[in-house]
């Protein structure tokens, strides 16, 4: 499979479900049936897990949803993640956060999160941290053979560092399309560390987690230029901090984290946002508080 070949993200943004379990209010079926539904309806179809999310309980919720509704299911797209096992789910005596890239693990994992989320397949699977003690040979051949079966659109990687990715890419058939990374204007670094650069150049699709910055980029100085100049652009806020993102090459894609429909909208809206570089140039100057040298 070509990378072209593979599901493409073409949403103004990633529905993050992180949160998902915390929402009690969304934890009926029909309730988070009708929630989703609404996203669908407002041309958002992209949804964003992992199975730590919850401690798997955002898969399972989401995929009662779609049982209760099975309508919603062809109409979705997920992108979930896996390779963190968290304490509680360590078998060994330890009880140790660590990350697993066997064979065994990423199978069982592809399989349960099927099963949980109650679709036939997962349309980008991202390996969730990069492991030290990854068998590239055996890794690839299982991420590989996922595809083959059709249990897998696509694979992509999350939080790894170009060598991490390419030598996983070197011992793959399929094309590896997407990396997931923290950036936002509350964290640019890497526009200056060569990684952005580095997955652009690799035909990586950016995902951005955290676009803002948990909120940090409403805080001080960036905040305040971001309220001032918002209006400018019928937008709020939120939506140019987006727009920023977006602005640069390779059109990376925000992973929003809020699940209030009205936010959802008031971010929707403000994707239609372009951007001049004076303006981009600009914000990144408050972001980093010192002038473009």
């Amino acid at each position: 499979m070509n990378a072209s070949d593979a599901p493409q993200i073409d949403a103004p943004f990633l529905l993050g479900m992180m949160r998902l379990h915390e929402r009690e209010e969304l934890h009926a079926p029909e309730r988070l049936a009708d929630w989703i539904e609404a996203r669908l309806d407002q041309g958002l179809d992209w949804f964003d897990h992992a199975d730590i999310y919850g401690d798997r309980r955002a898969e399972t919720l989401f995929g009662d949803a779609l049982r209760a509704r099975p309508s919603l299911a062809a109409r979705v797209k997920i992108v979930t993640k896996a390779s963190i096992v968290t304490p509680g789910r360590d078998p060994s005596s330890y009880g140790v956060k660590h990350y697993d890239s066997s064979p065994a693990y990423l199978n069982a994992a592809i399989d349960a999160a099927l099963t949980r989320l109650g679709v036939a397949r997962l349309d980008h699977f991202l390996l969730h941290r990069p492991d030290p003690l990854m068998d590239v040979e055996a890794t690839a051949g299982a991420l590989d053979d996922a595809i083959d079966a059709g249990k897998l659109g696509a694979v992509g990687v999350s939080n790894f560092l170009p060598e991490q990715w390419r030598r996983l890419q070197g011992a793959m058939r399929h094309r590896l399309t997407c990396h997931q990374l923290q950036l936002s204007l509350a964290h640019p670094e890497p526009l200056f560390d060569g990684l952005f650069d580095a997955l652009t150049r690799d035909g990586l699709r950016p995902l951005a987690w955290s676009p803002l910055g948990g909120g940090v980029v409403f805080e001080d100085v960036l905040g305040e230029c971001l309220s001032r100049l918002s209006p400018q652009f019928e937008t709020s806020a939120a939506g140019l901090a987006l727009a920023w993102l977006r602005a640069l090459p390779g059109s990376p894609v925000p992973v929003i984290g809020t699940l209030r429909g009205e936010r959802i909208e008031e971010l929707k809206d403000g994707a239609k946002l372009t951007l001049e570089r004076s303006t981009w140039y600009a914000l990144l100057e408050e972001a980093r508080s010192e002038r473009v040298a």
